[in-house]
């Protein structure tokens, strides 16, 4: 059977960059799966995304679909003539639903008997009639929560869609998808190349668009160009390492459509701020790689990648150094400003802020895990007054300037406010280790105190919310309850604490005067055990292991 290259670009407005590699990933396996379910045979596939483009590469893709033999069963022979052996009309009634003659059938024996059938080979269709269709619904299938209308089309999509390349071989597969008349013709960058580029064939696609249209198409080729640009001009530039956040990095790349990283500098005085607040503030707000020297200390200096080959850089630099500096200064002013109210002066202020409906505020929380806290310092062997004392102050940066504005920063701001109000060491530590391990694989709280307080947070939620009824189902957990299981069977296990479940579940219920369900204790640590099953069965761990 003849092969050729397919090729399918969807030309775009600018695509959301957080989304972008999911939406190309979703379409190539949308395309692939639609190929293997019609039969089609193909080589290799390839992905192509950047800002205002998806495509997808298919290399050696059979001309058809394989032709297909087709059987189909009709009445048995005694059915279908009648004394005489004329056609019943069983058999006729068969033959018409089919398009044919009595006599174009076959017998079939079987240990039932005989059975007429008609047997044929279906041809297989065009792949070039069947890939508009498979495009459209691959298109359609895409995991966009939002979609969009414009102009007068009532075609929906995440952004406006503006020119299509279906191409097989050097020939333009002419059925339109989303409205749009398909071509050979892609699009350059918006600023370097704003004009139209014929693609010969989709062997020439990416060759094409970086040559002429400055556009480098290939996602991973772009993020390694960015990784290593970035990487260099950090060590180049300053002798300092750039600090490659990984999904900072894909959102860049999602961003760029011909990436130029360029070094700016900010003044020094922002480097009295704690490094975590002007991380968040360059990352979050701006997209900016941050430069540590040897020793792993904050330089003044961020790494922005622009979009295009400025004549004057001088220019860009000094224009993101203006965009970064208010962004700084407010961290600045907020931090000097929280510095001036102790920690334990906030804690009036949990007050009106709720937790959950029934189970009251953030304020009755922290008193509720700072007795817990207490009681499982004094079980693990550790200082029950600085437990209790970090359980009451833990909360308390949420309703800090900082964190208000950087909400990612809660427990780091709240470590160094703690440590400026002159708290002990511990208890500063623990309110920073209170959130920890804050995803699967992260590190647990150093000590013991840190320990108490993670612990005493999440059984609280656990025994609030299960017994008044509200545990996760689904996929709903608004208050990651499964998350927060496994965080205190880590904690427990990993740092070798002498606890035991049972009675940390009791001692919270006890605090508890609004619970409404019967043997909560039991149930919460059930489910625990339940999660932590599932847990060891991702790891690949049986399950006779874990019930042993």
């Amino acid at each position: 059977m003849a092969t050729q290259d397919f090729l399918v670009e969807l030309g775009t407005e600018e695509l959301p960059p957080k989304a972008l590699k999911p939406l190309s990933d979703a379409f190539t396996q949308g395309i692939v799966k639609g190929l293997e379910e019609a039969g089609v045979a193909f080589g290799a596939v390839e992905s192509f995304a950047a800002p205002r483009r998806l495509a997808v590469r298919i290399r050696d893709l059979a001309d058809a679909q394989p032709d297909k033999s087709v059987e189909k069963r009709g009445p048995a022979v005694k059915a279908a003539f009648d004394d005489s052996g004329n056609p019943t009309r069983a058999l006729t009634g068969f033959a018409t639903s089919l398009g044919i003659t009595p006599d174009q059938l076959d017998t079939m024996e079987t240990d039932k008997g005989a059975w007429l059938v008609y047997r044929t080979v279906e041809k297989g269709k065009p792949t070039v009639e069947l890939m508009p269709d498979l495009v459209e619904k691959s298109l359609a299938a895409l995991p966009i929560p939002k979609r969009m209308r414009w102009g007068a089309w009532k075609t929906e999509f995440v952004r406006p869609v503006h020119w299509l390349i279906l191409l097989y071989g050097n020939k333009v597969i002419e059925a339109p998808v989303m409205n749009l008349k398909p071509g050979n013709k892609t699009r350059g960058h918006r600023f370097h190349c704003p004009k139209e580029l014929i693609v010969p064939t989709p062997a020439d696609y990416e060759v094409v668009l970086k040559q002429e249209g400055y556009v480098l198409a290939d996602f991973a080729e772009r993020r390694e160009q960015i990784r290593a640009g970035v990487a260099t001009l950090a060590e180049k530039e300053a002798g300092g390492k750039a600090v490659i956040d990984e999904d900072l990095l894909d959102e860049v790349t999602a961003l760029n459509e011909w990436p130029v990283p360029l070094m700016g500098r900010f003044e020094e005085r922002f480097l009295d701020v704690p490094a975590e607040a002007l991380i968040s503030s360059m990352k979050e707000h701006q997209k900016y790689f941050h430069v540590v020297d040897a020793g792993g200390k904050m330089l003044p200096l961020f790494i922005t990648v622009a979009n295009l080959e400025s004549k004057d850089p001088a220019q860009v630099i000094s224009g993101n150094e203006k965009v970064i500096r208010p962004r700084l200064s407010d961290a600045a002013f907020f931090y000097d400003t929280d510095r001036k109210t102790r920690l334990e002066d906030r804690i009036e202020a949990l007050k009106p802020i709720v937790f959950q409906d029934k189970l009251g505020s953030i304020y009755d929380k922290s008193v509720r895990v700072a007795a817990l806290a207490k009681k499982i310092a004094e079980a693990i062997n550790s200082d029950p007054a600085l437990a209790e004392r970090a359980a009451m102050l833990a909360k308390t940066d949420l309703v800090t300037e900082m964190v208000l504005e950087f909400t990612d920063l809660q427990g780091i701001m709240g470590q160094y406010y703690a440590a400026n109000d002159g708290e002990h060491a511990d208890v500063a530590k623990a309110l920073n280790e209170q959130y920890m391990p804050r995803f699967a694989g992260d590190d647990l709280p150093t000590t013991l105190t840190g320990c108490a307080v993670a612990i005493a947070d999440r059984i609280d939620s656990l025994v609030g919310l299960f017994g008044i009824n509200q545990p996760p189902s689904g996929t709903r957990d608004p208050f990651a309850l499964r998350r927060a299981s496994l965080g205190v069977l880590r904690i427990i296990i990993e740092r070798e604490l002498p606890l035991d479940l049972q009675t940390v579940c009791e001692w919270a219920e006890q605090n508890f005067t609004v619970l409404t369900e019967k043997n909560t204790a039991s149930t919460v640590v059930d489910y625990m055990l339940e999660r932590f099953r599932a847990h060891y069965d991702e790891q690949g761990i049986g399950a006779e292991v874990y019930l042993a």
